[in-house]
Parts: structure tokens; sequence; C-alpha cells
């Protein structure tokens, strides 16, 4: 059972995908959105009730964009992002038990609590973690790409960064040594319109992300990041000719945040209204109507995933809580490989 084929990438050719994955896995990712949403809530009280220390950015509103490009990625396959992570993690396959203690800096995260909210870490899953600097985990997925193409490796890496990482030099220094190179990284930009609290149209001489990349000899592609079947329909496309072709491609993934940059931040530089007619586009909603046409979901589908979510987030927090602090010693441990 299909859709109504889709132009899936926005480029100079048109890239038409049916359905991108089998039922039960297209009901699978839905269910992993879910998971991310109240995760991110979940941990936002966490915040409030300063269970977390440091700064804290959640991606409500990204999932389709998160879940449509990291599923497409295989076991072997290295994954980079930006301090927006949680949700890049548990997409990876994270426990909700070792992201959630990581937030709240137990000894029980992926991490052992020395990473926090903007580096979640996970080796065994080839998650390099997030970053805290802006754009500094591009040159990181040039570096991943370079050590592929050194070993013969048929791996590929993700490299995820916001739309205000393109403004830093590390993206330009990156890219190009990714063109010059023909490193296999898929270079892929969030743009959430906002960096910051300023829109692109006010930060960027060229606002159109794709040309950002023109210089640097690499085919460029655009996706609607809220349409999870799209971005995962763009995904498996770009994540094999990366494979194949042993070269790099950049995608814009046009997105949207529900929430403000931060836990601070209000978000007055944008209206109500705004923020309204994006949540129309919600992507757990766009997802939940394709799945009922093709009668896959109904209510019962719904109200089970929405349980499944919550059982597995409050069991998550449950175990952050009651997890003990890192011991003072481990300060000096891992600090030096």
């Amino acid at each position: 059972m299909g859709v109504k084929k889709r132009k899936a990438l926005d480029s100079g050719e048109a890239l038409l995908s049916p359905l991108p994955v089998n039922e039960v896995d297209a009901v699978a990712l839905y269910r992993r959105m879910q998971l991310i949403r109240l995760f991110e809530e979940e941990a936002a009280k966490g915040f409030t009730r300063t269970r977390i220390a440091g700064y804290f950015h959640t991606c409500t509103g990204e999932e389709a964009s998160v879940v449509g490009i990291i599923s497409a990625l295989r076991e072997d396959d290295y994954l980079v992002t930006s301090y927006r992570d949680h949700g890049h993690a548990l997409a990876r396959g994270l426990p909700p038990r070792e992201v959630m203690a990581e937030l709240y800096g137990r000894r029980t995260g992926s991490s052992h609590g020395k990473g926090g909210s903007m580096h979640i870490f996970d080796a065994k899953r080839h998650f390099m973690g997030g970053s805290g600097i802006v754009g500094g985990g591009i040159p990181m997925g040039a570096g991943i790409g370079f050590a592929l193409k050194y070993q013969d490796s048929d791996s590929i890496c993700a490299c995820f960064f916001g739309d205000g990482a393109v403004n830093e030099g590390t993206f330009h220094e990156a890219l190009n040594m990714a063109g010059l190179w023909k490193l296999p990284v898929l270079f892929v930009c969030e743009n959430n319109l906002y960096g910051m609290g300023t829109h692109v149209s006010r930060a960027n001489a060229v606002p159109e992300m794709t040309e950002r990349a023109a210089g640097y000899g690499m085919e460029r592609f655009k996706v609607d990041g809220m349409d999870l079947f799209e971005v995962r329909a763009a995904a498996d496309e770009l994540v094999g000719r990366v494979r194949r072709e042993r070269r790099p491609i950049f995608l814009e993934s046009l997105t949207y945040r529900f929430s403000g940059h931060g836990a601070h931040d209000s978000g007055k530089y944008r209206s109500a209204e705004e923020v309204e007619q994006w949540k129309k586009r919600d992507p757990l909603i766009l997802a939940e109507d394709t799945l009922r046409r093709l009668h896959l979901l109904d209510d019962a589908g719904v109200e089970a995933a929405c349980a499944e979510a919550k059982a597995a987030v409050d069991d998550a927090a449950r175990f952050a809580e009651q997890s003990p602090m890192p011991d003072p010693k481990e300060l000096y441990t891992n600090v030096y490989a």
C-alpha cells in the first residue's frame, strides 16, 4: 500500500517517491517522533524544576527532520549533531533513561553525567554527540568523512547543524575540504528560520541555505522538514548517493522549532500568529494524517503510541531522579585518551 507519488527533493531534478518504508516501519517512525516530543516536554519540566543544569535546547517541532534522516542511516554510519541534540540521540536509538540521566548530570547518563544537555554521546552507536559551539560539529563531520575515506570504508557521516552555523568560518572551511577531497558526508542544515532570535533574512546576505554551499562542488537539495515521509524519501536517496559515489551532498531541511531558542527564550521576536501557522503543519499531525489515510493508524493506535511514549519518558525521569551523581574523582578521568 502506498501514497500518491510526491516530489521528495527540491533541486534541479524531480525525485519522486512513494511511501518510503514498509507499513510497520512507517508506524514505528511515527511512534519514535511521539517519544521525542514527550521526552522534550518532560525534560523541559525537569529544567524548570532545576533538575537540569547549564543551558537547554529542545527540538520540539523538528521531529520529522530528525527521525526521517537518522532512520535512513546504517548502524555503522556516524552521526554528528549540534547542541540541540536530545531528539537526535533518541532517534539514533539511545535509551531514554541514559539520555534523561545525562541531562540530569547523573553517573548513569550516556556521557556519565559529564556532558549534559549539549553533549550527548554514545560511541557504541557511532553517535559522536553535540557541541556547545555553533558550527563546532561541522569540521568534526568532515574529519570523520576523511577517516572513512582513508580506511576505504563504505560507511558515511551525517552532520547536522542549524541555519545559524552557515555564517561560521568552520562551515566554509569544512565544506571546502569535503568538496575538494570528496568526503562521504551528508551535510544537513536544519533550517528553523531563526538563529537564536534573528530571522535568516536579517542574518544572511544570501538567505537561501542551499546557495551557501554552492561554491564547494557538491549537489544541494531542499526538503520539507515537517513531513516525515518526504524527509525519509529524501534521506534514502541522498544517503545512498553519498555511500555509492563517496562524495559530499548538502541537504537543507526546512523546519521550525515551536519553542524558543533555549529554555529562557520567550520567543517574543516572532508573532503568535506565525507560530500557530507553523503548528498547523506539526510533523506529528502530518504523519498521523498520512497513516490514517492509509488505514495504518486509528484512534486506538494514536492512544497506544502516546501511552507507550509517556510510559518510557516517565520511567526515564524516575530513573534519572534516582540515579547517583558522579563521584568527584571522575572529574579527572577520561580527560586524555
